[in-house]
């Protein structure tokens, strides 16, 4: 039996104001990257195998998926020739629910050839301060009674650099000892994007995933995330182009994973023979839903969506 109890009508009723509020953002951020002569493209939801992630559990769809991001496809499209793409689509996750958790929500992931990650904070900072200004936004907002400031320039602190000035060990000490994400979450996020955004770069290379490791420093990997108000919203990266490197970390993945027995992932073959082709690059996957829980003044996902799970 359902446990969602209030009026239909009422509950959708009250949310006019978010739902008109995403809708005139997302066209504005369109509006963005068709002036920047990106092409907007859809690429299938479901597929025969996700990226091998240690922190990310795929939901089934009969022996396929459903994408936890639409990164493989959009790649093989760069590979392809395609220089500047950009999507908004669904994608899934299994055991993610909260207040700033959905199992479906949605997502805009952007890539650019020859951009490196510096390149995609400058463009994810314009990017988002237009379509704040175009969707009726003001120069500032009020996130859990902080005032936040949008206004370039917006702070960029290493990795490094943030574990020194507020967690109680250092970076490496925290990856040492199997701590470094209870840290993040417990010392650094809160403390993130509070007076004005922040873009958190620098990843030690042991957290790399698919990006880059940095030639002048090769611990750290070419990567950041954004953060607002301490939450986190986007993640982004120059690109890994090498395959046997990429092949290399997706075992170790998938190895981490058969430990917590998660479900086991096929190599995602084609994505890795594109890799050969691919140019230098770097993209970035942004909650949709969560920057809508900023501009809308709300702490509950669920306020900006028509449809949380629970109402169906």
């Amino acid at each position: 039996m359902s446990t969602f109890h209030r009026d239909d009508q009422f509950y959708l009723a009250r949310k006019s104001q978010a739902l008109h509020l995403r809708a005139s953002f997302i066209q504005s951020i369109r509006h963005f990257f068709n002036g920047q002569h990106f092409l907007e493209v859809e690429t299938p939801v479901r597929i025969p195998s996700p990226a091998p992630e240690q922190h990310i559990e795929a939901m089934g769809s009969d022996n396929w998926f459903l994408q936890t991001s639409p990164e493989l496809c959009m790649k093989r499209l760069l590979a392809a020739g395609y220089p500047r793409i950009f999507q908004f689509c669904k994608c899934f996750r299994a055991d993610e629910r909260g207040n700033r958790h959905l199992p479906e929500f949605t997502m805009l992931e952007w890539y650019v050839a020859q951009f490196n990650y510096r390149q995609l904070m400058d463009q994810c900072e314009a990017m988002l301060i237009t379509a704040m200004n175009n969707a009726g936004c003001s120069r500032h907002i009020i996130w859990q009674k902080t005032e936040i400031h949008l206004e370039s320039p917006w702070e960029r602190i290493t990795v490094a650099d943030a574990f020194s000035r507020y967690a109680p060990i250092t970076c490496g000490e925290a990856l040492n000892q199997g701590l470094f994400d209870e840290i993040l979450v417990e010392y650094i996020e809160p403390r993130l994007g509070r007076g004005r955004p922040t873009f958190l770069y620098d990843y030690p290379a042991k957290l790399a995933a698919l990006a880059k490791i940095k030639a002048s420093d090769p611990t750290v990997a070419e990567r950041f995330e954004l953060y607002i108000g301490g939450l986190e919203l986007a993640n982004g990266f120059s690109e890994l182009t090498d395959p046997d490197e990429q092949r290399r970390r997706f075992a170790e993945a998938s190895e981490m994973r058969a430990a917590k027995h998660w479900a086991r992932y096929d190599m995602p073959e084609k994505f890795l023979q594109a890799l050969n082709a691919m140019p230098e690059a770097a993209g970035i996957a942004l909650g949709i839903d969560r920057i809508i829980m900023l501009l809308a003044h709300t702490e509950r996902i669920d306020d900006v969506v028509a449809f949380p799970p629970e109402t169906l």
